[in-house]
């Protein structure tokens, strides 16, 4: 099975340093946003894909929908994907971290998750995903949700070490299960 997973590209609330979990709220791809999402396009034109699988965060699917155009396949959303929900949607994600980093595995701000809470639902994904039938599948996600990724994948990297790793708007990151 090839799996590709990319971060949506960049968005309005990226701009302004703003935390969205709400499918409601105007969050979309900017012009730049939209380049990455091309690029990515362009990059993945001969992946082969045969699924493609979002989060329900508009940004993910405007983000698969400009991939697509090469593979013209159906776009399925999965919840576990999405976002963890900081508790401060709409706000400045500054006032997160502040709120969250002195211990921010655990802390879980106004109802929100915490990154435990979050890397189990991720994993939860993941697990998912590795007993679909074999196929090229890309998955487009968030940052928060692609760190837990790529420590899944990695197998050596510590929930400690979870922020430290750093993905781009629209960085490939390629696994064969």
């Amino acid at each position: 099975m090839e799996l590709y997973f990319t971060r949506h590209g960049r968005t309005n609330y990226n701009d302004l340093g703003l935390c969205n979990d709400d499918p409601s709220r105007d969050v979309h791809l900017t012009e730049t946003g939209v380049k990455q999402a091309q690029h990515a396009a362009e990059a993945l034109r001969h992946a082969g894909l045969e699924r493609i699988i979002v989060s329900p965060l508009p940004r993910t699917r405007q983000t698969a929908e400009i991939i697509n155009r090469y593979h013209h396949i159906p776009i399925e959303e999965h919840p576990d994907i999405n976002d963890i929900r900081s508790g401060f949607d709409g706000r400045p994600v500054t006032d997160y971290f502040a709120a969250t980093g002195h211990d921010p595995l655990h802390v879980r701000a106004n109802g929100g998750e915490s990154l435990l809470d979050h890397k189990q639902r991720v994993s939860g994904f993941i697990e998912w995903l590795k007993r679909q039938p074999n196929a090229a599948i890309l998955v487009v996600a968030h940052e928060e949700t692609l760190r837990v990724v790529i420590a899944h994948f990695a197998g050596n990297i510590s929930d400690e070490r979870l922020r430290d790793i750093e993905v781009d708007n629209c960085q490939i990151i390629h696994y064969t299960v």
